[in-house]
């Protein structure tokens, strides 16, 4: 019960770190950014928006990206991190500066001429890639999930090298 309630307090506090890895449309500029907005729910859909501050429902949202590789100016490989944790923020966020995530059904709203380079499936082509969660008895749990198949094909694909997005975690980070 205690460790539950450990892990419930580091998320509430956000002390927790959630790294995400996503393969998006074009190169962002800067090459590491932060995004912070506020989003609220489409009624006709389920989708988040970008709102103003004060809009019914409307929450404040912030996300941190660094391109890791590129393939040309066509695509780019992110590591995101929420900072906040709303619905669909990472993928609301990325369509906002208009990188959308590849295959994301929701927010990838490409023109039909859009063409996916051969091999890339029409995936949602975002993961969940690593947690680092503060051990209640001092220390962390650091856990890495591997990358689902559509996106080991892309990275495959595309030439990326798995080890380049994985750094140590600091502590001050």
């Amino acid at each position: 019960r205690l460790a539950a309630q450990k892990l419930a307090e580091a998320f509430r506090h956000r002390t927790t770190r959630k790294i995400y890895w996503s393969l998006v449309r074009g190169v962002p500029k800067p090459k590491q950014g932060r995004i912070s907005t506020w989003l609220a729910r489409e009624e006709e859909n389920e989708r988040m928006k970008v709102a103003r501050h004060g809009t019914d429902d409307a929450s404040h949202a912030v996300s941190l990206y660094s391109v890791i590789d590129t393939a040309g100016q066509k695509l780019a490989w992110l590591s995101m991190r929420p900072v906040t944790g709303r619905t669909h923020q990472l993928r609301a966020h990325a369509a906002h500066i208009g990188h959308p995530i590849i295959g994301d059904p929701k927010y990838f709203e490409a023109e039909d001429s859009w063409d996916f380079p051969g091999g890339i499936q029409k995936k949602l082509h975002l993961h969940a890639r690593r947690l680092v969660i503060p051990h209640p008895k001092g220390g962390t749990i650091d856990v890495t999930a591997p990358l689902p198949p559509h996106m080991q094909q892309s990275w495959n694909l595309l030439g990326f090298d798995v080890k380049a997005g994985d750094v140590p975690e600091r502590e001050d980070a």
